[in-house]
């Protein structure tokens, strides 16, 4: 079996690879990452990439037929992935995340390969204050992210067979710690915050719900999407993927953590404007299709693995909402530095130039 991963270099893709080569030990993984973030690493002993057969330093909107040659599946996790990073230019985000996963498709149909697994998001849903949405509740995109994965779903419709799986898994907002940590993530936030100043900062007034997921059950959802049979779901299989015990209020989640780690202090910004994005999610479809492979990890280990992986690397950023674990901040650094362009590709450094 040959395997191909994009966007393996980013947070979630680390502990795919992992868990994938442990689920699939004598698989071929292959991994494509433009490598952006490739030196956003927290305390790790062995490179992540050393996990995969073969590493394309490479932007999937530029993949080749003979890179998909071989593929028996396709895991493709390759975005602009940050709200704000999105409303840059909400042009590059469709590129990235819409147009080149809809043409990676189409390739990798043509070159014979059996399943596409697409990471989908639950932000889809914006807005939802009537109750949890399912599958076939109507979406509400608010930001060029979310309409990003409702344009992709969309187009990879059409190419489902029986002969070519897709299965588009709507992702509650990730969270946990990683071999490429990402603190531009709500729960992830409030611990660093916890951590670094014994203080939690909620920007708003804590009342949005939001879903989420740690990201090895992420990798599980993966590994199932990766196996399951058409009669689970059919040629094309869109599902929300997490747990229904995992949608939670945000100030919650500041409190959650506080609860963990004590002598934390929890201030809301009361004078926020509302926040548009709130939404409870039915994870019912994922629990009757994948019984198997359901979230394992709860909110307060998930907590507990952020505070002692933090602490395992000394960090004491008070300023982290500035440093590369930020990933707006690394691709704005990119840019003035000349190392990327405006359309989030890498410039051809001359030599002798600052690294």
């Amino acid at each position: 079996m040959k395997i191909l991963i994009t966007g393996n270099m980013g947070y979630i893709g680390p502990g795919v690879v992992r868990h994938l080569r442990s689920t699939y030990p004598k698989a071929a993984l292959v991994g494509l990452d433009t490598g952006f973030f490739a030196h956003c690493l927290t305390n790790v002993n062995v490179f992540p990439e050393a996990r995969v057969d073969v590493q394309y330093f490479h932007d999937i909107r530029d993949v080749t037929p003979a890179m998909v040659r071989g593929v028996d599946y396709v895991v493709n996790l390759a975005a602009i992935s940050n709200d704000i990073m999105g409303s840059i230019d909400e042009s590059i985000t469709l590129d990235v995340n819409c147009r080149a996963g809809v043409r990676l498709a189409r390739l990798a149909k043509a070159a014979g390969t059996r399943g596409f697994v697409f990471a989908s998001s639950c932000s889809i849903y914006g807005f939802a204050a009537d109750g949890a949405r399912t599958e076939t509740s109507p979406v509400d995109p608010l930001t060029a992210y979310a309409r990003s994965k409702v344009l992709t779903e969309k187009a990879l419709a059409p190419l489902a067979d029986k002969r070519f799986k897709i299965t588009c898994l709507r992702f509650a907002t990730a969270c946990g710690f990683s071999e490429r940590l990402r603190l531009d993530l709500v729960l992830n936030d409030f611990v660093a915050g916890a951590v670094a100043t014994k203080k939690i900062t909620i920007l708003s007034d804590g009342t949005p719900w939001r879903p989420l997921i740690n990201v090895r059950d992420m990798a599980r959802a993966i590994e199932w999407a990766i196996a399951r049979k058409p009669s689970a779901g059919g040629p094309f299989l869109i599902v929300n993927a997490g747990a229904n015990e995992w949608n939670f209020q945000v100030r919650d989640l500041a409190h959650a953590v506080a609860r963990v780690i004590p002598g934390v202090e929890v201030s809301v910004n009361k004078d926020a404007p509302p926040d548009k994005r709130s939404y409870r999610v039915s994870f019912d479809l994922f629990k009757k299709l994948a019984p198997d492979h359901q979230p394992q990890v709860s909110l307060d280990q998930t907590i507990r693995e952020l505070k002692e992986g933090l602490e395992a690397m000394n960090f004491r950023d008070a300023n982290y909402r500035e440093s590369n674990f930020i990933r707006l901040k690394v691709l704005s650094r990119l840019k003035e530095r000349g190392l990327a362009s405006e359309r989030f590709s890498w410039n051809r450094v001359p030599s002798g130039a600052p690294g």
